[in-house]
């Protein structure tokens, strides 16, 4: 008996690790559906590898290129999830929302009610969405899973326990290619090099957030919302095996910890099973040595300042979407070449005390409508500021 799939950003790295788990697990795993937003080449190879009769692309001005080969196929071409799935009368297994970016948020709710679990690989809509997620998966009776291995980690870590007994949660950080530089040592050092994180494999922009620490801090805000806990309860400790993701003391003195290799396989194939299930991952033998000499040390704000993000309070305003589009944009700027790494980290603390910004965080947005307006609003802000 096969477990069916939905996959969307099939084509972005966790897309690409999913599928690598499903290549392993071909006679278990079914895929219905597969999207991506405009890179329809790659839709295209892997609904033809994988017999996907499905795929959603959101852009599809050069759809026409491919066209005959699709029809060839007959891989159905869809612009939207609710067109793909509207005659669909029954739920899928899971679905894997791995679209990257604040895009990810709607097609994530979308996909909900026609899914018994849903796994998400996408701190944007998590950080600036979460209660419509939240609201979502209640109305539907869907089961949630996060996909990030630090709070996979956390979720199997207190999987049964009462949350009145945890005491604190540390979430590890590789301390990223530059751990042992001092930040101004760095402040005008090129992105290539910002760029070469020494233990995963991730996107551009992923990179320079694991370099600056921002995205231990998402990873924080995140786990505040998906745990229904108190931001005091989290903690970032460097780990630079990156071996150990995630680790949780209680009140009665036992300390747990989750130990795996750094790949995202590894949450991706537990995701697709039960805890009573029996299946195999094809990993090497369990690397005791990496145990030897753990050495986790505490960051330091000295040397990754946006740290200081930590002592803003999250509580699903416009601050949290504020925050990851002043980012992003900056992210963006900096891989381009038109800032330096240093004015990353400036500019963030800076911007974010900008009364322009200020004056929404204590509102919050009352749709997804709402979301993309302020990310909009901030955008075009910056566009502004930095042109002058």
């Amino acid at each position: 008996m096969y477990k069916d799939l939905i996959l969307l950003g099939s084509t972005g790295s966790i897309g690409i690790s999913t599928l690598n788990v499903i290549k392993k697990n071909k006679k278990k795993i079914k895929i219905h559906l597969l999207s991506t937003n405009s890179n329809i080449k790659k839709i295209y190879k892997q609904a033809v590898e994988f017999n996907v009769k499905k795929i959603v692309i959101y852009d599809q001005s050069k759809l026409h290129k491919y066209s005959h080969l699709l029809k060839k196929k007959k891989i159905k071409v869809f612009s939207s999830i609710s067109n793909a799935m509207s005659k669909n009368k029954k739920k899928v297994y899971l679905s894997i929302s791995a679209i990257s970016g604040i895009n990810g948020l709607k097609p994530t709710i979308d996909i909900i009610k026609y899914s018994h679990n849903l796994a998400i690989a996408n701190k944007e809509s998590i950080i600036c969405g979460w209660k419509f997620i939240d609201k979502e998966l209640k109305k539907n009776n869907a089961n949630f899973i996060p996909l990030d291995s630090e709070h996979f980690s956390v979720w199997t870590l207190i999987e049964g326990e009462n949350k009145k007994n945890i005491k604190k949660i540390y979430l590890t950080a590789s301390g990223g290619p530059f751990l042992n530089k001092k930040l101004s040592d760095i402040k005008n050092i090129q992105p290539k090099f910002a760029l070469k994180h020494p233990n995963w494999k991730m996107g551009r922009k992923i990179s320079i957030d694991s370099a600056t620490m921002m995205n231990k801090i998402f990873e924080i805000i995140e786990a505040q919302k998906i745990f229904d806990l108190d931001i005091d309860k989290f903690e970032i400790l460097i780990h630079p095996k990156s071996y150990v993701h995630a680790i949780v003391h209680f009140t009665n003195g036992l300390t747990k910890f989750l130990a795996h290799e750094t790949t995202m396989e590894i949450p991706i194939i537990n995701s697709f099973y039960k805890k009573k299930e029996t299946f195999a991952y094809n990993n090497k033998e369990f690397f005791f040595n990496k145990l030897n000499g753990l050495n986790f040390i505490k960051p330091s704000k000295r040397n990754f300042p946006l740290l200081k993000i930590l002592n803003y309070k999250f509580e699903n305003t416009y601050f949290e979407i504020i925050l990851i589009t002043i980012n992003d944009t900056l992210v963006k700027m900096y891989l381009d070449e038109t800032i330096k790494y240093i004015t990353i980290h400036e500019m963030i603390i800076k911007l974010l005390k900008k009364p322009y910004f200020t004056k929404y965080y204590k509102d919050s947005p009352k749709n997804i409508n709402d979301i993309k307006n302020m990310v909009n609003k901030v955008e075009k802000y910056l566009h502004t500021y930095f042109d002058n």
